[in-house]
């Protein structure tokens, strides 16, 4: 994981495009999306980057580029919306080029990792109302290295060897509320333990249920996308 941002979660909930902040403050007045009738507050951080879809339409993107270093960040959101709740969130670790590698030819050469948690309130009650767990289905859509021992090569090549790659491609209408993600594996939960470095984690008061996922692998699954309904 370089100290970058990247990762991404799946909400799909029918909002409107939402200003996402790390600070309440700045998230006091939602735009009223197309369905609108139901405030949803949502608290996200990842490792390094995500971007997130309620009800099929773009609702939050984290603030801060993946290419920027000590990028770690927690980022809050107000969306007007109506359940049933689609939350698809996409969500990355910062890799140089497809080989999963970071800091490529400098003595820090390394694969990156990752980790995501999100939350969400009834923004005027402010009951959680859904959490990122093993519920939620999570797809890998990009993996790599396929061998861990890539970072140690003197001339890593992207696709070659043990620094070849896997992707996988998915079809464009993965954020809407009617895709069906049946196929897809359950997110793998992370202990917070194993996520290291979090600035910004604790700038949230995050619930008991709520756990970090990614992959199997939170060092070699550098992209996600990920779904999960909040039924209301």
């Amino acid at each position: 994981m370089r100290t970058l941002l990247t990762a991404a979660l799946i909400f799909a909930a029918a909002p409107a495009f939402a200003d996402s902040h790390a600070k309440d403050a700045h998230a006091e007045k939602p735009k009223a999306g197309p369905q609108s009738g139901t405030r949803l507050k949502a608290e996200v951080w990842a490792d390094n980057w995500f971007e997130m879809y309620v009800n099929g339409e773009k609702a939050m993107q984290d603030s801060v580029p993946i290419t920027s270093e000590r990028s770690f960040n927690s980022e809050t959101a107000i969306i007007e919306t109506q359940f049933p709740v689609t939350i698809a969130i996409e969500a990355r670790d910062f890799k140089e080029n497809d080989s999963g590698l970071e800091y490529i030819g400098t003595d820090r050469q390394q694969m990156g990792d990752g980790g995501m948690i999100a939350q969400f309130r009834d923004a005027k009650t402010g009951d959680v109302i859904g959490v990122t767990n093993s519920d939620m289905h999570c797809l890998v859509v990009h993996h790599a290295p396929v061998k861990t021992s890539c970072e140690d090569e003197s001339d890593p090549q992207a696709g070659e060897g043990a620094c070849a790659f896997e992707e996988t491609t998915v079809d464009d209408d993965w954020t809407a509320p009617d895709f069906d993600d049946s196929d897809w594996p359950a997110a793998i939960e992370h202990a917070a333990s194993d996520v290291s470095p979090k600035d910004g984690y604790d700038d949230i008061d995050w619930d008991d249920n709520a756990r970090f996922v990614w992959g199997d692998s939170l060092k070699q699954d550098n992209t996600l996308l990920c779904r999960m309904t909040i039924e209301g």
